[in-house]
Order: C-alpha cells, then sequence, then structure tokens
C-alpha cells in the first residue's frame, strides 16, 4: 500500500465545496482544514504509486477551488 499526504492551497471562497469534492474522492481516506502556507491536508492511499498518482493528478488537482498541491510519500527505515 502507497500512502501519500497532499499539502493543498485553496482558492478563497471555494474552500467549502472543494473540500467535499476531496472528501469524496475514492481513495482518500482524511482531508483535514489547517491554518497557515497550506489550507487542507488530505490522506490518499493506493495499492501502487500510479495509482497513487492518479488521484493526486486526475482527481484532487483537477477539483475546482484547488490551486496547488504538495504531495509528500510515506516512507519506511
Amino acid at each position: 500500500m502507497t500512502k501519500g499526504y497532499l499539502l493543498i492551497k485553496l482558492v478563497p471562497g471555494l474552500e467549502g465545496e472543494a473540500l467535499s469534492q476531496i472528501r469524496a474522492t475514492q481513495g482518500v481516506v482524511d482531508v483535514t482544514l489547517v491554518f497557515g502556507q497550506w489550507d487542507a491536508i488530505a490522506v490518499a492511499e493506493a495499492k501502487t504509486l500510479f495509482e497513487l498518482t492518479k488521484i493526486v493528478v486526475g482527481e484532487i488537482r483537477g477539483v475546482q477551488g484547488v490551486q496547488d498541491t504538495t504531495t509528500l510519500l510515506e516512507a519506511e527505515l
């Protein structure tokens, strides 16, 4: 299982609808609204990195109100 932590910047005024769409995205297991440089942090899980890429690029980045994302991949030591 591949897990990604998505730092999300939202367009002011579109936060509520964007967060609802992100929460409804298959593979997204948690979304938290935060204050600071980023507006939300989402956690997405997929079987492969390719599937996780499809969630981030094909789904979340296409949500109206999502301005920018940075994805941090879970690592093991």
